[in-house]
């Protein structure tokens, strides 16, 4: 199948198993929500995915096997991450960030200096993230959220097909979220989305499909309203199912 597959992957450290034999499939197209307490393991799950920790099982995307690849050729065969704070270089423009990213074969001081016309891949990409009126502006005065969006756009500009995205709307404000939300949706529609988060009501606005981790171990699956109902998820968020109304 295309997408993310993920087969007994286990990451243990010093003795203490984070990731403890996950199988998780992500189809093509999907924007999928993986959830649980802290210290479940998801993003432990997504540090092994990307080569950021090692890990034992199988990890591919579209085919192509994953684990013991190096950091830089796991996001070259289309696979980006972004992290809990934002790395962008806040100094430089929105589009000097973008350029870097894209990795055109410039110089540092060429980066600098004015462009007479941007290539219709960067435009896309700004235009998606919503940050066009913006692109001449130092990424470090940008809002919360839109540094969140420059990110993901970072990624496009890489082609990146599979988008790890490790709680994007964390701190946002309630339409930095919506936006963001609206974003995800359009990215899903010719890329794999799968997202950490702990907003839940975020969550049910927006995941197709939900996974719920527990103490490292895929504890449900399915539809947002299938995981709400099901009495282990409830267990663990509010540590006794709930009882349906007679």
């Amino acid at each position: 199948m295309t997408g993310l597959s993920v087969r007994d992957l286990r990451v243990v450290f010093d003795g203490f198993v984070a990731v403890g034999g996950v199988d998780l499939e992500v189809p093509e197209g999907d924007l999928r929500f993986l959830i649980g307490p802290n210290g479940a393991g998801k993003t432990t799950l997504i540090d092994a995915v990307t080569g950021l920790v090692k890990a034992t099982g199988h990890v591919a995307f579209d085919g192509r096997e994953l684990l013991g690849r190096k950091v830089h050729r796991i996001a070259r065969l289309g696979i980006g991450r972004t992290f809990q704070t934002a790395a962008v270089f806040e100094e430089l423009t929105v589009l000097q960030n973008l350029d870097i990213a894209a990795g055109w074969a410039r110089s540092p001081i060429s980066l600098l200096r004015a462009r007479r016309s941007v290539p219709p891949t960067v435009e896309k990409a700004l235009a998606t993230v919503r940050l066009s009126e913006v692109r001449d502006e130092p990424a470090g005065t940008l809002a919360h959220g839109q540094k969140q969006w420059l990110e993901i756009g970072m990624l496009l500009v890489q082609d990146a097909r599979l988008l790890l995205l490790d709680e994007p709307v964390a701190g946002m404000s309630q339409d930095e979220r919506d936006a963001t939300g609206e974003l995800l949706g359009e990215l899903s529609r010719d890329r794999t989305v799968l997202v950490v988060e702990h907003d839940m009501d975020f969550l049910r606005r927006y995941a197709r499909t939900v996974t719920v981790m527990h103490a490292g171990k895929v504890l449900s699956e399915g539809t947002v309203a299938q995981v709400q109902a099901d009495p282990r998820v409830q267990e663990v968020y509010l540590g006794h199912p709930v009882k349906e109304a007679s």
